[in-house]
């Protein structure tokens, strides 16, 4: 039987810049929730940078849903990456530009690979 994918990072921030050199991430602003002056607000830019592991080999399809109603996420991104092995560490940053947020409340994040759950977490919006 095939494990499924294993989540090792999850982290809300400003950016992530990759050193040309080194391959080594920089992770910039990291943040846990939005404070905003009144409603709806957008927010401009937001990374949701995470890091994969146990992803057997070939193409994958990531999926990040959110929503207010944790049973009816609204789909915000889906792409494809590669595994070349289930022991790589697989560093996925997803760019979110003008996130539109109509109320305050803790907005539900649904992460799934390849239609599988593998975070299900929040953001409060304030």
């Amino acid at each position: 039987m095939q494990s499924k994918p294993s989540l090792l990072a999850w982290i809300t921030c400003d950016g992530v810049h990759i050193d040309p050199a080194s391959g080594k991430h920089t992770i910039l602003g990291v943040f846990s929730n939005i404070k905003a002056r009144s409603f709806p607000v957008v927010h401009p830019y937001m990374v949701w940078f995470l890091t994969l592991t146990d992803v057997q080999p070939g193409k994958h399809r990531v999926k990040m849903s959110m929503g207010l109603d944790p049973t009816n996420p609204v789909e915000l991104l889906h792409r494809e990456f590669e595994s070349q092995s289930p022991l790589h560490r697989i560093n996925l940053i997803n760019e979110l530009r003008n996130l539109r947020f109509e109320q305050p409340g803790d907005y539900s994040i649904l992460i799934e690979v390849d239609d599988e759950p593998i975070l299900a977490t929040n953001l409060t919006v304030m």
